[in-house]
């Protein structure tokens, strides 16, 4: 990354997974696409205000040399705001990403929210002794396309069962961001970061025969991270059980992600 030329509140467009920033936009949209398998999305929620979630932050940062990365599963780390109150707000957390833990609770019946949770397609996933790669399941899910320009990301979904309506969301990833803990359980704790939720945003998909489309505005963010990484999935409206998830590792891209 040309961190010299990194500014705070920078728009960050659909580059390669881990990919740099450069000043100028390319000529050509950046088109890629995932495999016609379903890719896992692991969902961890968390909190810099969480004594026992550093463990748990340390295991999703190991993913970032795991085979299947990208292209079987795709990590993700939420962080909540019920942990604010006890003297360090988390600069990470949102109510949004909260109310995205307690509505998957809701949805299993589960009668406890806490952190370090994780979430494996939308179910409750136990982490410690288990094999990520043993707790996927390939199956056909369809082909999910996204082209980046350098105003907007057009995402395209091509399924074999037409006629639900279904929704598309983008996630911005940061990674290898630092955190001086001051206040709360981590009180004087350097906290390492990778897979960072820093935005997301959801939008409907519009239906043409087998085919679905929507159009999203290029993510943003104010947090300096070393790199980024945009993800997308799509999944029944009303349901955050993903259908199909996108963000891999596509040599044949772009080579870098860009700002306006």
């Amino acid at each position: 990354m040309n961190e010299a030329n990194y500014k705070p509140h920078a728009r960050l467009v659909l580059g390669i997974v881990l990919a740099c920033l450069t000043s100028a936009a390319p000529a050509d949209p950046v088109v890629i696409e995932s495999p016609p398998q379903r890719v896992s999305l692991l969902e961890l929620y968390t909190s810099e205000g969480c004594s026992s979630c550093p463990p748990a932050d340390r295991w999703v940062s190991s993913l970032k040399n795991a085979p299947g990365l990208w292209h079987r599963f795709i990590p993700v780390s939420f962080h909540v705001d019920y942990w604010d109150y006890i003297g360090w707000p988390d600069r990470f957390a949102s109510p949004a990403y909260t109310a995205r833990q307690y509505q998957h609770a809701s949805n299993q019946s589960m009668h406890t929210v806490y952190t370090p949770g994780f979430f494996l397609n939308g179910r409750e996933w136990r982490w410690r002794g288990r094999d990520l790669s043993e707790d996927i399941i390939e199956e056909a899910a369809g082909v999910l396309s996204l082209e980046a320009a350098n105003t907007e990301i057009k995402i395209q979904f091509e399924s074999d069962n037409p006629g639900r309506s279904l929704s598309a969301s983008i996630a911005l990833l940061g990674f290898g961001i630092e955190t001086q803990v001051k206040a709360g359980e981590n009180a004087g704790r350097l906290l390492s970061h990778d897979f960072v939720v820093l935005s997301v945003d959801e939008v409907p998909m519009q239906r043409k025969g087998d085919v679905y489309s929507a159009t999203l505005n290029p993510p943003s963010t104010a947090v300096d991270a070393k790199r980024y990484a945009v993800v997308a999935w799509i999944n029944a409206e009303g349901s955050q059980v993903p259908i199909q998830v996108q963000d891999r590792k596509n040599p044949a891209s772009a080579s870098c992600s860009w700002r306006s």
